[in-house]
């Protein structure tokens, strides 16, 4: 299992400085001179010159890249230009709030969307079955920024049963946990349809198996049977889409945030790719891509843990 872990977190690793490396490169290519958007039309060549030279925004692409990297591996992401406050403390201010939208809606799609997919395998080919499968399929094809402008009409404009923008009052997690239901909702409701589709499909083939023809020649109880030997295995590439779903939910939280206008990361990285604010974006999408690639990590030791097969593979 150490060595599992420590060849998938090689890798890991490996993957964030690749992706960052392309990230920057990406961002670099932006049309628009970062200078200008910060000082004004107004600003001077002299005033323009002298901010790319403290932003480093003179020196070659590979120095400017080499410059960014070292400077991530002591933790530092770098100094908003407008505010003069690092990088790091902005990031990190913001990044409780998407986290906590993003586990919210992947929490609630699962605790939905398991239950869903295994009725829909047990009672195969009922009305239920397949008014469960209209429901899935009709989640997955709505996007999620369509149910939040209906979701913020409907609940928020003419039912007034949730708030409709703000993340809530800091310190009343009552207040908080009403602000986050509609962006939840709009967040999550995809993944529901997606995640029973998957487990439908995993427990149809693992009720086929054989050791499940087994424990029931033994006469144990159907809830036994789905519980502790079905379900255990069939949970197992769910758990892996989950781990990619919680860092993909991140792209489709800048909606929800935008559409409720509530603080996060993917609002900040908006602000940010929008006033040419390159140390703010740059700190932004490392973040991201770290806790996207943790997830997937994460996700792999678990699937690790589940089923003795995958170590036993990878230590070959």
């Amino acid at each position: 299992m150490l060595r599992f872990i420590t060849r998938r977190g090689a890798l890991s690793v490996l993957i964030v400085v690749l992706a960052v490396s392309l990230l920057f490169g990406m961002i670099h290519m932006l049309p628009g001179d970062p200078a200008s958007v910060i000082l004004g039309p107004r600003a001077t060549p002299a005033l323009r010159a002298e901010l790319n030279e403290r932003m480093g925004l003179d020196r070659p692409f590979i120095v400017q890249l080499g410059r960014f990297l070292g400077n991530v591996a002591t933790g530092d992401l770098g100094e908003d230009p407008f505010s003069r406050r690092k990088v790091a403390d902005i990031v990190l201010e913001q990044l409780p709030f998407t986290l906590t939208l993003v586990f919210a809606a992947i929490a609630g799609a699962t605790l939905l969307g398991v239950p869903l997919g295994c009725y829909s395998a047990i009672r195969r080919g009922s009305w239920l079955d397949r008014l469960a499968a209209l429901l899935s399929v009709a989640f997955i094809a709505v996007p999620s920024f369509v149910v939040a402008l209906y979701a913020l009409m409907f609940f928020s404009v003419q039912l007034r049963w949730f708030p409709a923008i703000g993340a809530g009052d800091s310190g009343d997690l009552a207040d908080q946990a009403r602000h986050l239901v509609l962006p939840a909702i709009a967040l999550g409701l995809g993944w529901i349809g997606y995640i029973a589709r998957l487990v439908r499909a995993s427990m149809l083939e693992v009720l086929e198996e054989n050791h499940v023809r087994t424990a029931r020649a033994f006469g144990l109880p159907e809830r036994v049977i789905i519980g502790r030997y079905a379900l255990r295995i069939a949970i197992l590439p769910t758990v892996t889409i989950l781990g990619l779903g919680i860092g993909t939910m991140l792209s489709g939280a800048l909606f929800a945030e935008i559409v409720f206008s509530r603080p996060g990361i993917g609002k900040l990285l908006y602000e940010s790719v929008m006033t040419r604010n390159y140390p703010v974006v740059m700190g932004s999408v490392l973040v991201t891509t770290v806790f996207f690639v943790a997830c997937t990590l994460a996700s792999d030791i678990v699937n690790a843990l589940l089923d003795p097969r995958l170590r036993e593979s990878e230590g070959r």
